[in-house]
């Protein structure tokens, strides 16, 4: 089995940043890419960022320039640094892990912004 514990989430005014953290535990060999994703009252759920095991990324037109994602390979654990945030970016964040063509999901954790 896999886990995935997100933190970082929180209150943060407009212009401000946070960063969030997703730790994987388990079985996790043959990680192929990690990624965040967010879901605002109201809408489905989106792509953030992913990053792949070799490194490519991809960003959503409406972070680009002001989120970057990141991992660190020996703690099974992806980032996502969050600059200049809005109040659109007001959402429940969750990484997804594929592993072995398998997706695991973190719990989520709620970002919110205020303008």
């Amino acid at each position: 089995q896999v886990q995935l514990v997100e933190s970082g989430g929180g209150l943060v005014q407009a212009e401000g940043s946070l960063r969030l953290s997703c730790a994987a535990s388990g079985s996790i060999s043959g990680i192929m890419s990690m990624g965040w994703y967010r879901q605002a009252p109201g809408k489905q759920r989106e792509v953030v960022a992913t990053i792949t095991s070799g490194g490519s990324t991809y960003y959503a037109d409406s972070v680009k320039g002001r989120f970057t994602i990141s991992r660190d390979n020996a703690r099974n654990t992806v980032y996502l640094q969050m600059n200049s945030l809005k109040a659109e970016d007001t959402a429940v964040y969750y990484c997804k892990f594929l592993i072995r063509l398998q997706n695991y999901w973190g719990q989520g954790t709620q970002v919110t912004v205020s303008s």
